[in-house]
């Protein structure tokens, strides 16, 4: 008999019916006006050859035990049974531990993981290094938003105020008259949502203001970052330049005196030290329209242009993540911010300054009014963090100082990595680098369910089962609905939960009580449900039991009012419902941020020099931005990720005089070349790239190959080639987003991509 069982994704909710085979086929959910295709990578990935089917450890670890070493990523893998592996992995923790303190363990695990509010693998492993070794290091912010993450608190406040609680799709459907997208709003990323997304409004949204006569300029170097739905007009700026163009445009608000100076005067500290930069007064160098053209490649007239435009309409000034994960990434934020308060919208439904609005799924909607399911992590007996992005550089320099928003930090001397939910190499820059980083720990732990480029450099690698396999609760923190996630199929393989494998472990460890509580994975759900329950009982809504919430598959929340939150209530009362800066308002000069005497990132918005520009031997920027077709790394395997590669591999897409001037066509294999690395491509000619520019998304699982004395991505991550330091010494991102290239026809024999496949394990006699 044929069942489907009802689940949800980062992605989207959906129903799965799998056939005799294992196949899946996926229905997205009924109430969603635009399904993510990504919900089809589901289809074939439950007995994938990618699947870790057994715990593995890396030979050498075995034979050689815990230590430095050069043979991570190169090495054969051991199968070994469960209680043996559970067994050395808590001898090992243990050791570390009373050799060296939690100080020398990180708990990485930076990815979205499930959608699941337990089966979380970051919250289970950071429960289980609080509970079983009494803390962790960690990591602050993430890569998407970690220049956002250190700005915001000084210039505007908390950082849920200008980007989850803020303006609404509703209000840009129903209010907003000229949107700036600076960095398009791509729905390939508003289609993803932290927790879960049941309803992708966005495309109906726009498609209705347009409609209403509303206006969309895509300021970005790639057309597709707008929709056709939103008719955008296309500015295609160069890469990583538009502070230059909002300095611009605020040049013009000034000096013809459109400038809302009520709201600056009543709302607003430091503009009169800010329009001294402006105006050149400070440096000599006026901000016009003429001095942003070259910079920006947007014709003087261009400029002036739309900033009169935006001075007479209800004007959303709307800043991607891409903005900030570049060079001095806070600075697009920054002028973003104050280039709103000048015009003055700021608090008004659909106008004002929004951060990340299209840039997530759970972004332009009211969040919910009722506390969610979430498994309590414990407390961290550790006090030591990282910015997330620094990774490579806690590995090469423990010991070191470092700057990060106004304190001097010193590089932990970590012994041991434990990995769980996510993949480091999806996320991080110059991966050749961090592979060798990686050689310094003595020991490198890794869970998944997939043979991922992170579990091919780990010395031990736990299977997990994937979100199929286990029962949770699924919802998202601006989602109206909570989904119940049923087992779809049985475990693959030897696969545990990684709730069961921690628990093994707090066990062997004399922490096990401590870690479960006495309860099993479904006496937990049932625990953490309750709180939600006990929520909407207080405020007279429905509250099934969680029986009856697994009969009717759903459950509808409450959602707080659309009413634009801190913003519109500090525009109706800047003294009674101050923000959370310094001085209660809009920061436009930051006396905190200038007492910290970064030249990087001084007191004020300004336009800075790059140290990656092109040049001769890197002459085309690459933007290495999010995927159309999964969700970072994950499910690269699957259906539709593998239907957007060219024999097997990733696509950078040119415009067609950057090809031609190189000699490279339609289908061509490329290799990507930087001074960090290369990684080869197939070649797609478009005018939606602006020229000087390729185009190669993140996501491809890193597969290196040794060809001429270096290691090449013959699967085409970008990551093998992109720049990796910090934004500024204030928020210290990552600036992935952009780097200078060069791209070839490559000449020489095509390796094949095998990353897709599990490594055969060896077996113990044989590694004996």
């Amino acid at each position: 008999m044929t069942r489907t069982f009802t689940h949800s994704s980062h992605w989207g909710a959906f129903s799965a019916t799998p056939d005799e085979a294992g196949r899946l086929a996926i229905t997205p959910h009924a109430a969603d006006p635009d399904p993510s295709p990504i919900l089809q990578n589901f289809t074939d990935t439950l007995a994938h050859s990618a699947r870790v089917a057994r715990p593995m450890v890396r030979r050498g670890w075995l034979t050689d035990g815990p230590g430095p070493t050069t043979s991570r990523g190169r090495d054969e893998f051991v199968a070994v049974p469960w209680d043996e592996v559970l067994d050395r992995l808590a001898a090992e923790l243990t050791r570390v531990r009373d050799d060296f303190g939690p100080e020398a363990v990180f708990g990485g695990s930076y990815g979205w993981s499930s959608a699941g509010r337990f089966h979380h693998a970051q919250s289970q492993v950071h429960r289980f290094l609080n509970t079983a070794l009494g803390g962790y290091v960690r990591s602050v912010g993430t890569y998407s938003s970690a220049a956002a993450y250190a700005i915001f608190p000084h210039i505007v406040g908390r950082l849920t105020d200008v980007s989850r609680h803020n303006v609404t799709w509703e209000q840009v459907a129903n209010d907003t008259e000229l949107v700036l997208a600076f960095g398009g709003m791509a729905l390939k990323n508003s289609t993803i949502a932290q927790g879960g997304i049941s309803a992708h409004v966005e495309r109906g949204s726009m498609a209705k203001a347009r409609a209403r006569g509303a206006r969309f300029v895509n300021i970005a170097p790639l057309k597709s970052d707008m929709p056709e739905e939103a008719g955008a007009d296309w500015l295609a700026i160069q890469p990583g330049t538009d502070t230059a163009l909002m300095l611009a445009m605020m040049h013009v608000l000034y000096t013809e005196g459109l400038a809302d100076t009520g709201f600056l005067a009543t709302h607003t500290v430091g503009f009169d030290r800010f329009a001294r930069y402006l105006t050149g007064e400070a440096d000599g160098v006026a901000k016009t329209p003429e001095w942003a053209a070259p910079i920006t490649g947007i014709p003087a007239a261009t400029i002036a242009d739309l900033a009169r435009a935006a001075a007479k309409a209800r004007t959303l000034v709307a800043t991607a993540h891409a903005l900030q994960r570049s060079e001095h990434g806070e600075q697009p934020l920054w002028a973003g911010l104050t280039l709103a308060a000048m015009l003055g919208d700021i608090g008004l439904p659909g106008g004002g300054f929004h951060y990340s609005l299209g840039a997530m799924g759970h972004t332009g909607r009211p969040p919910v009014a009722v506390p969610l399911p979430t498994l309590p992590q414990g407390e961290n007996g550790v006090s030591t963090y990282i910015p997330v992005a620094r990774v490579t550089d806690m590995l090469e320099k423990p010991g070191t100082a470092y700057d990060y928003n106004g304190k001097r930090l010193t590089y932990p001397d970590i012994k041991l990595m434990y990995w769980a939910g996510g993949n480091p190499f999806h996320h991080h820059q110059d991966l050749d680098r961090l592979a060798k980083a990686l050689g310094k720990l003595d020991t490198f732990v890794v869970h998944d369910y997939a043979f991922t480029s992170a579990a091919r450099h780990a010395d031990i690698v736990l299977p997990a089962t994937m979100t199929l396999e286990r029962e949770d609760l699924g919802a998202g923190n601006t989602d109206r609905l909570l989904h119940v996630m049923r087992k779809v199929a049985e475990p693959h393989g030897e696969a545990r939960d990684d709730y069961a494998i921690f628990a093994g472990l707090a066990e062997r460890m004399g922490r096990g009580e401590a870690f479960t509580e006495g309860r099993d994975a479904e006496e937990w759900i049932a625990h953490l449900y309750e709180r939600t329950r006990a929520a909407l009982t207080a405020k007279g809504l429905p509250a099934p039991t969680l029986a009856e919430l697994r009969d009717a598959g759903e459950l509808e929340l409450p959602l707080m009012p659309d009413d634009g939150a801190a913003l519109a209530r500090f525009r109706a009362d800047p003294e009674g419902a101050p923000l959370a800066t310094p001085s209660g308002k809009i920061e436009i000069f930051s006396a905190t941020i200038d007492a910290m005497g970064y030249d990087d990132c001084p007191g004020h918005p300004v336009w800075l020099d790059r140290s990656e520009v092109p040049r001769a031997d890197a002459p085309l920027w690459l933007i290495a931005n999010q995927p159309a077709t999964r969700l970072h790394s994950q499910l690269d395997y699957g259906a539709t990720s593998r239907a957007a590669k060219r024999d097997g591999r990733e696509v950078a897409r040119l415009n067609p005089a950057d090809a031609a001037a190189r000699g490279i066509g339609e289908g061509d294999v490329v290799v990507v070349t930087s001074p960090r690395g290369q990684c080869l491509a197939t070649a797609a000619l478009t005018t939606d790239v602006l020229e000087g520019c390729v185009n190669l998304s993140t996501g491809a699982w890193y597969d290196p190959v040794e060809i001429g004395g270096a290691r090449v991505c013959v699967h085409g991550n970008p990551n093998a080639v992109t720049l990796d330091r910090g934004t500024s010494k204030l928020g210290q991102g990552c600036t992935g987003q952009l780097s200078c290239v060069e791209v070839a026809r490559w000449t020489g024999q095509v390796p094949g991509v095998t990353v897709h496949s599990a490594p055969e394990p060896v077996t113990l006699e044989a590694a004996e």
